[in-house]
């Protein structure tokens, strides 16, 4: 039986991150992680007539979500694209900007679209699924180097060589497509009660989710144009998930790139066009995380542009 999510979402560190934005009743904002609305809804209800929100999401399952209000404008689109489609809608200056950059529930729960080791699915994981190549794609196509690349990178796995000579090993009898058959491949007993086998799991599917939605390359380009748009005052509140996201969120938020490399004047004086809020990151609560256990790992920062 096919187990398809009921829930789409429930919304990580909701207060906190919206209390971020410091909303401004007439303000423009952008939510570029519809999902399913949790932090829309709330900032639309901080909103006064004039205000108006864009939310961005490129899965077409979050349009069932859409908002019915005339203060609200959906965009079916990747968010790296956010500085063409803000242009498309006359949008010069934003005043805020809201990214919970986790996978949705809904996703985690949907076994047709191959996200978790939980089920035996397709090894899909397109965000988009009306994009290109799949999960299953990259384990078959890539070659030892590169797919050793993708779990060193994104995975941050010691024995990444290992596991790419492995799988290239093994595809040459067959494609592997499904789940259990990557488990297999592996060598790994669901049935083992010691738990490491699912933790690396988890950073294998960590690593191909990022590499076939080009996470960090769509995370950098719309946090540039995020800069960009920005008004003096305007702020960024971003939640993040793991330490490769989290990491470039700090430093364009320090210093003004994905790098982290701070420009200084002919004064030696720090150039940013951003500035955190707090130099401490904040978590969810304890009640948050044991109602919402997906919120362990939840970062949120906040910066304000100069």
């Amino acid at each position: 039986m096919v187990t398809i999510a009921e829930t789409y979402h429930v919304p990580v560190l909701l207060k906190e991150s919206v209390d971020g934005l410091n909303i401004q009743p007439d303000g423009i904002y952008v939510d570029v992680t519809f999902g399913g609305g949790g932090h829309s809804k709330e900032i639309l209800s901080r909103l006064g007539k004039k205000g108006h929100l864009y939310s961005f999401d490129q899965d077409a399952d979050a349009e069932k979500n859409i908002v019915n209000d005339d203060r609200f404008t959906f965009v079916r689109s990747n968010f790296r694209y956010i500085e063409n489609w803000m242009q498309y809608y006359g949008v010069e200056h934003i005043d805020g900007l809201l990214a919970d950059l986790g996978v949705s529930s809904h996703h985690f729960d949907d076994e047709t679209r191959g996200f978790s080791f939980r089920f035996d699915a397709p090894l899909d994981m397109r965000m988009n699924n009306r994009a290109g190549k799949t999960a299953a794609d990259v384990l078959n196509d890539y070659t030892e180097e590169q797919l050793a690349d993708v779990f060193y990178l994104y995975g941050e796995l010691k024995d990444a060589r290992r596991i790419a000579r492995t799988i290239v090993k093994t595809r040459q009898q067959g494609r592997i497509e499904t789940t259990g058959q990557l488990l297999q491949v592996l060598g790994i007993d669901v049935d083992n009660p010691n738990g490491q086998w699912k933790k690396d799991m988890a950073k294998i599917y960590q690593a191909l989710r990022i590499e076939v939605n080009h996470e960090m390359d769509a995370l950098r380009e719309m946090l540039k144009g995020a800069t960009h748009l920005l008004r003096k005052g305007g702020r960024l509140s971003v939640i993040t998930y793991h330490s490769l996201e989290d990491r470039i969120v700090k430093n364009v938020m320090k210093a003004g790139n994905a790098e982290g490399k701070v420009e200084q004047d002919f004064f030696g004086r720090f150039q940013s066009p951003l500035k955190p809020v707090s130099n401490r990151v904040t978590v969810p609560s304890e009640q948050e995380q044991t109602e919402n256990p997906r919120s362990r790992s939840a970062k949120l920062r906040i910066a304000e542009k100069m």
